[in-house]
């Protein structure tokens, strides 16, 4: 058996430690969520946790650890009557992110239960982990199903296994700690809710402690044992002090001036629901343990608050995770006292004015002249950002383009041909990137057909989980039993199998498993222009406000993303394909424009990165958003060029829509082309919003029939 790297031999991350520390001094904190780059040792220190958790008291023989002292009435291996107990070392229990579900909850052997009414069950992970560690190393990577079945565990205390009507329950009460990365992806809101506590974990910056890391980790290496005698006296006395902190727990005493305090801090953080005062109030009253008090103090309740509140009070996955501590320091001077009413300041803070001058204003300079970097008619301006170039808004040379000319400027087209008009020819200036919009709820865009990639909320697929469509003959281990098939199937043959009793008598070639039908989530690939077409400020905020909106949906919705960007001499990808779409958000938080439109190029570099995706991924079905207002410059004939581009993604089959991003009362109409080369679909920005028209998923879907007649 390997040894493990002991705990108080991890270096720094004092966050981390503490938070693992309080769970094992109150399991009822609700577990940690550690969040971080790799090799921070994330895994080390939840890994070494299990080592310093006092032992368990089971009931012998029972496979589901039920207490002795109070054991699980509806335990699958009772009723346990007068039995002895013993004592085992706590479980850390490991769930891979592709384990099956069967394997998370048990197996139960529905041959038997048909033919003879036996429940066989097969204990599954979440037994083991009962009153023990249930540790989820990328829980953010987890496949949704598992995460339903946690979900419906952490809430309840118990797991249910239910076939046609044989069902089996047994106690699953277990401290859940989950790593990730984030650069991965983020995590479901409803399971980041079900950590009580979150660390975010970096590596130190310091050479020194960095220098102690590799030491003590190439002593490890070397020899494991060794190391962890040199370790074992702090190890026992941290035990020690955890067995000391638990015994203490009961009599901390959660005064009604802690309690105040607790309920103002999620109050002004704006948390939702009741699960953050309660995980604080556990919190507090561990951390008062820990320091071996029996009252819980201001400085618990905001240490309290650094560790339950930061992933609670995001609103969408944009949002860095993270507290004020100014405001919160506010907010717990403010609730101090015990006493709840109020009482007279005799020194009240200079600074603070209830009753402010009307006529003052907190903005410095509210009125002054406006920012000079910003052109003061975003519209109006040239587009390739350029100084001097263009004619004002509605001048003696604009011919009634959208936004000033044909191509967002006032300069005639180039060779006098619409949408080849090259915006900047003097060389254009690049722009600083411009403010995305607010997002908003889009139409649901979905890849037409029948997949079998990846569980997700996207597209229809051939899965696992699902509503029930038809049957088949398993292939391999038998999944969800489809019982209606399988008794038809095996009732012609009961006379030449000899039956004689009540029971079926069922054969494995008469089971038939369940053909369900669900989602899966889609490789959803973004090519956005960024040239001098696009460059007016206000409708490059509402192009990135649009593609932020796209990326918020295809995060609720699982997918994958990747980002390509065209402008000037090129098309650059800028994100690979990742399930971390907050990357995606702060690449295009960042993107410039400015420069020609080589709109070919964008969709010769999304051909190329989509053919790599499929011999990686060839069950993952990909979605091309290409968000552009149609419009090609450089190179002779670009338009031509960026039409033979995408019909090589139409001669694949790639699902396309087209977002399109022209305005003004003139439109060319060249997304609406773009868009029948590509074989797919073209939406206006108004024409995106959930609350616009009706029938855009069907106008997809539509598109894509076309594509498979053709």
């Amino acid at each position: 058996m390997t040894t493990p790297y002991p705990f108080t031999a991890v270096v720094g991350q004092d966050d981390l430690r503490l938070a693992l520390l309080l769970n094992a001094v109150s399991p009822r904190v609700g577990g940690v969520l550690v969040r971080g780059e790799k090799g921070t040792a994330k895994s080390t220190a939840v890994r070494a946790l299990s080592a310093l958790i006092p032992a368990v008291e089971t009931v012998a023989g029972c496979r589901f650890s039920c207490d002795p002292l109070s054991p699980d009435p509806a335990c699958p291996d009772g009723p346990h009557g007068a039995v002895g107990a013993v004592a085992r070392p706590a479980r850390m229990v490991e769930l891979p992110i592709g384990a099956s579900e069967d394997r998370l909850v048990g197996a139960l052997d529905i041959e038997r239960a048909l033919s003879e009414g036996v429940k066989a069950f097969e204990p599954g992970l979440l037994a083991d982990a009962h009153r023990g560690i249930l540790y989820v190393d990328e829980v953010n990577l987890l496949h949704d199903h598992l995460v339903d079945v946690l979900l419906d565990a952490a809430a309840m205390g118990a797991s249910y296994v239910e076939r046609e009507g044989v069902s089996v329950r047994h106690a699953a009460r277990f401290l859940l700690v989950g790593t990730m990365n984030p650069e991965e992806g983020e995590l479901r809101p409803q399971l980041l809710d079900r950590f009580g506590l979150t660390v975010e974990v970096s590596a130190s910056r310091e050479p020194d402690q960095r220098v102690e890391v590799v030491r003590r980790r190439l002593a490890y290496d070397d020899d494991p044992a060794s190391f962890a005698a040199r370790w074992a006296g702090e190890e026992d006395a941290l035990r020690a002090r955890i067995t000391a902190a638990r015994a203490l727990l009961p009599q901390v005493r959660l005064g009604d001036g802690a309690l105040r305090q607790i309920a103002a801090t999620c109050a002004a953080f704006e948390v939702d629901g009741m699960r953050a005062d309660i995980v604080m109030a556990r919190t507090a009253t561990a951390l008062a343990a820990w320091a071996g008090r029996t009252d819980v103090l201001a400085e618990d309740v905001r240490q309290a608050a650094l560790l339950a509140l930061p992933h609670r009070r995001r609103r969408n996955p944009f949002d860095a995770p993270g507290l004020d501590e100014e405001k919160l320091d506010r907010t717990l001077e403010e609730f101090a006292d015990d006493d709840p009413g109020p009482e007279p300041d005799p020194d009240p803070d200079p600074d603070s004015d209830p009753d402010p001058d009307p006529d003052s204003d907190p903005d410095p300079d509210p009125d002054s002249d406006p920012d000079p970097d910003q052109d003061p008619d975003p519209d109006g301006g040239p587009d390739g950002g350029g100084p001097g170039g263009g004619q004002p808004r509605g001048g003696p040379a604009d011919p009634g383009g959208p936004d000033g000319g044909p191509d967002g400027g006032g300069a005639p087209p180039e060779g006098g041909v619409p949408g080849q008009r090259e915006p900047d020819a003097a060389g254009g200036g690049e722009q600083r990137p411009v403010a995305a919009a607010e997002p908003f709820r889009t139409k649901t865009l979905s890849v037409p057909g029948m997949g079998e990639g990846a569980a997700g909320r996207r597209s229809r697929s051939r899965a696992e989980h699902g509503r029930t469509t038809g049957s088949r003959r398993p292939r391999g281990p038998l999944g969800k039993l489809h019982l209606a098939a399988t008794v038809q199937a095996a009732a012609p043959h009961q006379r030449a199998r000899g039956r004689s009793g009540p029971g079926l008598v069922v054969r494995r070639d008469d089971l038939r498993q369940a053909a369900r039908e669900g989602r899966e989530s889609n490789l959803v690939l973004f090519v956005v222009d960024a040239s001098g077409s696009m460059a007016a400020r206000r409708r490059m905020g509402a192009v990135k406000g649009a593609v932020l909106s796209l990326l918020l949906d295809a995060y609720q919705r699982r997918d994958k993303v990747g980002l390509i960007t065209f402008r000037g001499g090129g098309a650059e990808l800028v994100l690979p394909p990742t399930s971390s779409v907050d990357a995606a958000a702060a690449r295009l938080e960042k993107l410039p424009t400015g420069g020609r439109t080589p709109l070919a190029a964008g969709l010769l570099k999304a051909h190329d990165v989509l053919r790599v995706e499929r011999m990686r991924d060839p069950a993952r079905r990909p979605l091309l958003l290409v968000v552009t207002d149609g419009r090609a410059t450089g190179g002779p004939d670009p338009l031509a060029l960026a039409s033979r581009a995408a019909r090589l993604h139409a001669a694949e089959g790639t699902a396309s829509v087209v977002v399109d991003c022209e305005s003004g009362p003139v439109r060319l109409g060249l997304a609406g082309a773009l868009a029948a080369d590509l074989r797919g679909t073209a939406v206006t920005l108004d024409e995106l919003r959930a609350d616009a028209i009706t029938g855009l998923v069907k106008s997809v879907r539509t598109a894509g029939t076309d594509r498979k007649a053709a």
